[in-house]
């Protein structure tokens, strides 16, 4: 039997006119919209629709948005295939993801998640505009290379570290902004890896994100958690978790900690997955999915 788990996107996926086919198509995407903008007090479809750009990439608005749409997906996907939805057995989800992926397990019902979400986007938006930061994608070179990288570009009393374990030959390293420009310059010089800087709003999953930790354990303790139905894999440590209060945890810890997706993803393909599903914008996660195992099966929901 096909064991099936779905994937869910993270910040960076996000495009103008993203959900605007599933909400003209599908009545409960409409009604999912339409909640969302009471929820959030502002006109998400139409900024999903229409944008502008630069307002629809701000971690304040990039955050609920793909929450929002990568939810519309998942209605698009159980009205045409209702029996790969039932039969899901198990979930992940990149950074924001994880909060989608917590929803579609039952943890937080739709209301009470993007309210964590709106807060956690202000939150990590409040932390990266105390402290210049950034990020940069790193290609090309294997961990240990990043790590020494990281060491050689990092200045006294900066912060740059490993942020994102993507996949081999791709990680996202986070830091004060002129230790990624280092990382940048030296990664140019030596020759033998790509340092693509990130168009995000700071350093994401790094120290420089304490800040926002105190407003999302505020935000997550006002939630009641539920045990999921289905596994969840934690992208701090890899494993799923039963315990509300561990996830609870485990949520708080995940913005000041690295993402370990290439483990996650291992731990799926060892569990006997099957089959993927990325559900929400973008084809991101598939790529990585590729070059974690070539052979793996994936489909995708795009909206």
């Amino acid at each position: 039997m096909t064991k099936i788990a779905f994937l869910f996107p993270g910040q960076g996926a996000q495009t103008v006119g993203m959900g605007r086919a599933a909400y003209e198509q599908h009545s409960a995407v409409r009604e999912l919209f339409e909640r969302a903008n009471q929820i959030l007090g502002y006109d998400l479809a139409k900024l999903c629709f229409e944008g502008p750009a630069a307002e629809l990439d701000s971690t304040v608005h990039s955050q609920p948005a793909l929450f929002v749409c990568s939810l519309a997906a998942l209605e698009v996907l159980r009205q045409s295939q209702p029996d790969v939805v039932r039969d899901c057995q198990c979930a992940a989800g990149l950074s924001l993801g994880e909060y989608t992926a917590m929803t579609f397990a039952g943890v937080m019902d739709f209301e009470s998640a993007l309210r964590v979400v709106q807060q956690r986007g202000e939150a990590m938006q409040a932390a990266s505009d105390a402290v210049p930061s950034g990020m940069v994608s790193i290609l090309g070179i294997e961990t240990a290379d990043v790590e020494r990288l990281c060491d050689e570009a990092r200045g006294e009393n900066e912060t740059l570290q490993i942020a994102n374990y993507l996949c081999p030959g791709n990680i996202a390293i986070s830091g004060d902004r002129a230790a990624c420009q280092r990382a940048v310059d030296l990664a140019a010089q030596k020759g033998t890896a790509r340092a693509v800087p990130l168009a995000v709003a700071g350093a994401f999953h790094t120290r420089l994100m304490q800040p926002a930790v105190a407003r999302l354990t505020d935000a997550l303790r006002g939630v009641t958690l539920a045990k999921p139905r289905i596994p969840v894999i934690s992208n701090v440590d890899a494993i799923p978790h039963d315990n509300p209060d561990e996830i609870r945890q485990l949520l708080i810890q995940q913005v000041v900690s690295p993402v370990r997706w290439e483990a996650s993803i291992r731990y799926l393909l060892e569990q006997g997955v099957d089959m993927f599903y990325e559900v929400g914008p973008g084809r991101v996660l598939r790529g990585l999915l590729k070059r974690i195992h070539r052979k793996a099966a994936c489909d995708g929901i795009e909206i």
